[in-house]
């Protein structure tokens, strides 16, 4: 399911990838209006599945992290008040997600913005990180299966 849900720098939010185009990828915001817009090649795009977190000992991928933050916050949404959290309350609460995460190379900004996501993705009913999908051949992203 990761593999679809795409960040664009300088957009705000999460998009869902549609279908490909010829030297473009087409997407949907996860939230607001269901508008499908083209990203172009030019555009940096990053796959959620493609993300990891530094701990002490090695990357941990996003979908691990995000797994985590699920079991802590319940399965819902976060109601920590991470946008106006203190440095060392974001450390605290991110702690308890990922104890071993590497308090040098993960920025504050970039909890905010992992917290900010999984709300995204869990408002969206978009809430199985577990579930991969297979590689497919063609442009339809409708084409590939789901694997647990």
């Amino acid at each position: 399911m990761l593999e679809t849900i795409l960040a664009i720098p300088g957009k705000p939010g999460l998009y869902k990838l549609v279908s490909r185009g010829n030297r473009m990828l087409i997407v949907e915001p996860i939230e607001g209006p269901k508008r499908k817009m083209p990203v172009f090649e030019s555009d940096k795009v990053i796959s959620l599945a493609d993300i990891a977190m530094y701990t002490d000992d090695e990357e941990v991928p996003l979908r691990q992290v995000l797994e985590s933050l699920k079991e802590v916050a319940g399965g819902k949404e976060v109601d920590f008040d991470f946008k106006k959290a203190s440095r060392e309350e974001l450390g605290d609460f991110f702690a308890k997600v990922l104890p071993n995460y590497d308090r040098e190379r993960v920025y504050p900004t970039d909890i905010k913005k992992l917290l900010s996501w999984y709300n995204i993705l869990v408002k969206a009913g978009l809430d199985d990180f577990k579930e991969t999908l297979a590689p497919t051949k063609g442009d339809n992203i409708d084409d590939r299966t789901t694997t647990a």
